[in-house]
């Protein structure tokens, strides 16, 4: 496939020549084929004119745009406007580069925060300086392959989609243009979450209410990139250029990299999270692609939400948790002890040696009650 193919194909011809599930291509390509050009159905749409608008400014992650954790009103329309960016990132120290396809820029794309009930607005730019085609994937929609085939935008090109967030919890959103170039785009960063936030927010499993201080949204991301005959990794002039070699090693099922936040030691070091003793943080987890195991090494998750689903009673006091590969789940705990924790995918050989790992520094006062040294290390008496 040449660079001039990656830009031109669209979903329809891409799902009509493979086998995207492991099922005949033939009839699934076909089935897929004749629904991506049938014309959405009209049907019931309230008078949105009459509901309030309100535009917001998303931020990187880990960072989540200021929100209301109870719906202030009525339901609203939410305005979004991301950016797609493709640009060359640094994965690692040792010399490994990606030629990223990003939502806005960053590895995940922002965390969107809204109520159940509203509308999201969502405008989607191409800019021209970019070489492929993309389009956006909701898991929190419902219709038209989540979005996916109603946002397709080449180069040079915007598309604004508008869909009822009806039902509560945290979801992927991703980039799915069709065929190999669903996994590829993911893999190679385009992938975010959206959080849709109960009306009358959060609860514990007897129903009162859960409130968090902050909250943070961590992106696990699997990278797969090309060494060459001498073990070096490889460089690439643009996106298009790494699809072939990519594309052998994402068969082979194992990543060169597995991170948070786009790169190891994104959130490591001087980039470590940071709390305070009595604070409650809600920990916002997605894995577009594969399965993990989100732990804080220190803590706990107090309530936990591991399916993402908040319509579903949370979890209590979980050491480790499972969040399958498409999926977004979400964590709540209140720090009780100062220091540094380790917030990790316990894959312990993903976390340590492929970089899944995050920090938190904690300040406050120590509880000797809930651990204390009681003799310091020396000699056997």
């Amino acid at each position: 496939m040449n660079e001039q193919e990656g830009v031109s194909l669209t979903r329809r011809g891409m799902l009509a020549g493979t086998v995207l599930l492991g099922v005949g291509a033939s009839a699934l390509g076909s089935s897929l084929a004749q629904a991506a050009t049938a014309s959405p159905a009209a049907g019931p749409v309230p008078d949105l004119a009459k509901l309030e608008r309100v535009s917001v400014e998303l931020v990187a992650p880990p960072q989540v745009h200021p929100h209301s954790q109870r719906a202030p009103g009525k339901p609203r329309i939410v305005e979004f406007r991301m950016v797609i960016e493709e640009k060359e990132l640094a994965v690692d120290s040792a010399g490994a580069y990606i030629h990223a396809m990003t939502f806005n820029g960053s590895v995940p794309g922002p965390l969107m925060v809204v109520h159940e009930g509203d509308y999201v607005e969502l405008t989607l730019v191409n800019p021209a300086s970019n070489s492929m085609m993309h389009n956006i994937d909701f898991h929190a929609s419902t219709g038209a392959l989540g979005g996916g085939e109603l946002t397709h935008v080449k180069p040079g090109e915007q598309v604004v989609l508008r869909f009822k967030a009806d039902r509560a919890g945290v979801f992927v959103y991703h980039c799915a243009p069709g065929g190999a170039m669903i996994p590829w785009h993911v893999v190679c960063g385009m992938n975010g979450a959206i959080m849709v936030l109960p009306r009358d927010g959060l609860k514990d499993p007897e129903g009162r209410p859960l409130r968090y201080d902050k909250a943070w949204y961590i992106g696990e991301q699997d990278y797969y990139i090309p060494r060459d005959k001498d073990g070096k990794y490889k460089r690439y002039a643009n996106p298009m250029a790494s699809f072939g070699d990519m594309s052998q090693l994402m068969k082979g099922l194992v990543p060169s990299h597995v991170v948070f936040n786009g790169s190891v030691g994104a959130l490591t070091g001087k980039q470590a999270l940071t709390a305070k003793v009595g604070e409650t943080v809600l920990i916002v987890h997605s894995q577009a692609n594969r399965d993990t195991r989100p732990h804080l090494i220190g803590g706990h998750g107090d309530y936990v939400w591991a399916s993402g689903k908040f319509a579903n009673p949370p979890q209590r006091n979980l050491e480790t948790w499972f969040i399958p590969g498409g999926a977004a789940g979400a964590a709540l705990y209140t720090f009780r002890q100062p220091g540094l924790y380790t917030y990790l995918n316990h894959n312990l050989i993903e976390a340590v040696m492929l970089g899944a790992a995050a920090h938190v520094q904690v300040e406050g006062q120590w509880n000797d009650d809930l651990m204390k040294q009681v003799q310091a290390p020396g000699p056997i008496r």
